[in-house]
């Protein structure tokens, strides 16, 4: 299922990512705080290469270390939520861990797995891939904006603008059926709505800035800030398939899971 330290996976190449041909980054000419930094040609800030990021089990709680092994991964959590009476609800019945049955993950659940995520960008666009699962993002940064009305999904409908050299990614439009994080498994609704912010720290650093809003299940915005490590020269994404090998999903071992909690997940009668 997955072995760090490998070649690209051939999913992500057929996925037609690559219709990039990305334009060779240059470097920012003029210091800034934090030192040069990769450039797009267009003079953006150019987000391009294999990062490592934290595990994010509970998005309340701070956090330190990279899956990965690299050092400088950190993140800083939301505190206590504030639940709206559905929100309440859910997040007190019982849990379901649908990936346990190779679902995808939804975007937030992605995006606070251990696992690297490269990125890779031009001045139109920018494609988040993830070693998890071997899934792809694309967010458009031509200009266009979001769709009044977009397809529910699991990892939503995004557009991308910078604020100077913050790159803001805007995201709805998710099908309600994943959860914010990884271990505590807090509640999501097709009403989210989540913004990120990158930014270089350092040429090999990302201050990763994450709010998260869903008025049907909680009160007011959730608030998380990471710092993503750029990987060593050479690191590449590896394959990663949920079936492969699954000895619990496939010998039976979850059948106990079965329950009316997976039925009423599942719409089962």
């Amino acid at each position: 299922m997955r072995i760090r330290y490998g070649s690209l996976t051939t999913m992500i190449a057929a996925a037609g990512l690559i219709l990039f041909l990305r334009p060779a980054p240059i470097i920012a000419q003029s210091a800034t705080p934090s030192g040069d930094i990769p450039r797009l040609m267009n003079g953006k800030p150019d987000f391009s290469g294999v990062w490592a990021r934290p595990r994010v089990a509970d998005v309340t709680r701070d956090g330190r270390g990279c899956g990965s092994g690299e050092r400088g991964c950190t993140q800083k959590g939301s505190g206590e939520l504030l639940f709206t009476p559905l929100g309440e609800q859910m997040n007190k019945a019982p849990k379901f861990d649908y990936t346990a049955f190779c679902l995808p993950w939804g975007y937030t659940r992605s995006m606070q797995t251990e696992y690297p995520l490269e990125i890779m960008q031009t001045p139109k666009r920018l494609a988040y891939l993830f070693e998890s699962n071997n899934i792809f993002h694309v967010v458009p940064t031509d200009g266009r904006q979001l769709p009044k009305d977009p397809e529910l999904s699991w990892m939503g409908t995004s557009a991308g603008w910078y604020e100077g050299d913050t790159l803001v990614i805007d995201t709805k439009g998710f099908n309600g059926r994943f959860t914010l994080d990884v271990g505590a498994e807090h509640p999501t609704s097709d009403a989210l709505h989540i913004t990120e912010r990158l930014s270089y720290v350092d040429p090999n650093q990302i201050a990763y800035d994450l709010t998260i809003e869903d008025p049907k299940i909680y009160t007011k915005p959730i608030k998380n800030s990471r710092t993503w490590v750029r990987m060593k020269p050479g690191s590449e994404l590896l394959e990663y398939w949920c079936m492969e090998n699954n000895r619990d999903l496939l010998d039976g071992h979850l059948d106990h899971l079965r329950d009316a909690t997976f039925k009423k997940y599942f719409g089962i009668e």
